[in-house]
C-alpha cells in the first residue's frame, strides 16, 4: 500500500536513503542542503548506522568514501561549492569505483552565490566534477514523490555500476513542504540492488579484472579478500600501473561500463506529447511551472507538451534527437544560462526557443506562456 506523508524534498531524500539500506553519512553542513544530514543525524542511529559530521566538505566524502569500502552503503550531502571542494574525491571513486550517492541541492553561483535562492546552477559541475575521462550518471528529480524514489534509484544505480552518483536536487524542491505519495516500503525492498561479491578463493580475487562493460567487485574490507584501492591507474588486483594497455583499457571500461547500458540509467517523462505540434523542454522543480503552463495552454487550444529529462547525465540523447526531429517548435527553460541546452544542441543538431533565468528566483508558467506566444 502507497504511504502518504507531509514532508519536504530534503527528507526524502534521507528517508528515501535509510529505506533503500543507507548506514553511514559523512558531511558537512552548507544552504539549502541541511536538512538532508539533520535528518540523517537522526535517523540513522535508528537503524544502527553511523552519521558524523566532519570539520569539512573534503573530510566529509572522505570517510563517506571509507564508510562505502568497507562495504556499506554511504552517503553525502551539499550545494555547488561543496561539490567544487569534494572534487578530488569524486574522482578517486570513480577511478577505483567506490559507490556513493551525493545530494546536491542547487543553489545561485558561481561562488557563494545566492545560498538562500534557487538555481540549477551545477548542471554542467554533475556532468564533468573532476579532472579526467569520466562518465557522470546524474538523477534529477522534479517532484516530492521524486526526491525520494529518484534517491532509491540513485543508491540502486551506485551500487549497480560501483560509482558515484548524483541527485540534482535545487533550493524550491528541497525546502518545498507537501503531501508526497511514496511506494510501499515492501515495493523498494523487493528492487534492491547490492554490490556484487567475490565468494570464490581469495587467491583467485582479481576485483579490477573484469568484462569491459562491467564495473569492479570490490568485496567489502576486513573480510580475507585482498586488494588496492588507488586513484592511480591499476592493474586487475588495483595496484598502481602504467602499462599502456592496461590504462587505456581502463578508462575505456569505466566508460563503457555506464554506455553500454544506457537502458538501465535513462529515465524521463512525456507529458501530453502524443498529439502534440510543440514541447517545453524543463527539468528538476521547473517543470512543475512547464506542467502548468503546458495546461493553460491546452485551454486555449493550443497542442503543446512536455518532455522531461530525469537521468540528465547520461543525457537521454536518443530521445531528445527524436523530439528535435519531430517538433518545429521547442522551447528550452533553465535556471541557469543554458546549462543543459548545450547537450540539448549538440544532441539535436538545430535551433529552438529559450527561456534561462539565474536571478535566484523560479520562472513563473506566465513566464513561460508569454514567452511560447511570443517565439512561436
Amino acid at each position: 500500500m502507497a504511504r502518504e506523508v507531509i514532508s519536504s524534498g530534503n527528507s526524502l531524500a534521507a528517508q528515501a536513503a535509510i529505506d533503500v539500506g543507507c548506514k553511514f553519512f559523512g558531511g558537512y553542513p552548507i544552504t539549502p542542503s541541511s536538512e538532508v544530514a539533520h535528518d540523517m543525524s537522526e535517523m540513522l542511529p535508528e537503524v544502527g548506522g553511523k552519521f558524523i559530521q566532519m570539520e569539512d566538505e573534503i573530510a566529509g566524502i572522505s570517510v563517506a568514501l571509507g564508510a562505502s569500502m568497507s562495504g556499506v552503503k554511504s552517503m553525502t550531502a551539499t550545494s555547488g561549492p561543496g561539490i567544487s571542494l569534494k572534487a578530488e574525491q569524486i574522482g578517486l571513486a570513480q577511478m577505483s569505483e567506490v559507490p556513493l550517492v551525493i545530494v546536491n541541492v542547487m543553489r545561485g553561483g558561481p561562488s557563494t552565490g545566492l545560498p538562500t535562492r534557487v538555481q540549477q546552477g551545477d548542471i554542467l559541475q554533475a556532468k564533468n566534477p573532476t579532472h579526467g575521462d569520466v562518465r557522470t550518471i546524474a538523477v534529477c528529480p522534479g517532484s516530492l514523490e521524486e526526491s525520494y524514489t529518484e534517491t532509491v534509484r540513485a543508491f540502486n544505480l551506485a551500487e549497480r555500476f560501483m560509482q558515484p552518483v548524483f541527485v540534482l536536487l535545487d533550493e524550491t524542491l528541497g525546502h518545498m513542504h507537501g503531501k508526497a505519495v511514496l511506494p510501499d516500503i515492501e515495493e523498494i525492498e523487493k528492487n534492491i540492488i547490492n554490490r556484487r561479491i567475490f565468494e570464490g578463493d581469495p587467491k583467485d580475487y582479481r576485483p579490477y579484472d573484469v568484462p569491459q562493460d562491467q564495473p569492479a567487485i570490490l568485496n567489502p574490507m576486513f573480510k580475507g579478500y585482498k586488494y588496492h584501492i588507488t586513484g592511480l591507474h591499476h592493474n586487475p588486483i588495483g595496484f598502481p600501473t602504467e602499462d599502456a594497455v592496461a590504462c587505456q583499457l581502463l578508462i575505456e571500461r569505466l566508460l563503457n561500463k555506464v554506455d553500454a547500458h544506457q537502458n538501465e540509467i535513462d529515465n524521463y517523462e512525456e507529458y501530453k506529447l502524443d498529439d502534440a505540434d510543440e514541447v517545453i523542454i524543463a527539468y528538476g522543480s521547473l517543470s512543475r511551472s512547464a506542467r502548468d503552463a503546458v495546461n493553460r495552454l491546452r485551454k486555449e487550444g493550443r497542442k503543446i507538451g512536455m518532455f522531461r529529462p530525469i537521468t540528465l547525465w547520461p543525457s537521454p540523447a536518443k530521445k531528445l534527437k527524436e523530439i528535435g526531429n519531430k517538433y518545429k517548435n521547442i522551447l528550452v527553460t533553465e535556471l541557469n544560462m543554458g546549462q543543459y541546452s548545450q547537450e540539448i544542441e549538440r544532441v539535436m543538431k538545430r535551433n529552438f526557443a529559450t527561456l534561462f533565468k539565474a536571478n535566484g528566483r523560479p520562472i513563473s508558467p506566465a513566464e513561460i506562456i508569454e514567452k511560447v506566444k511570443g517565439v512561436f
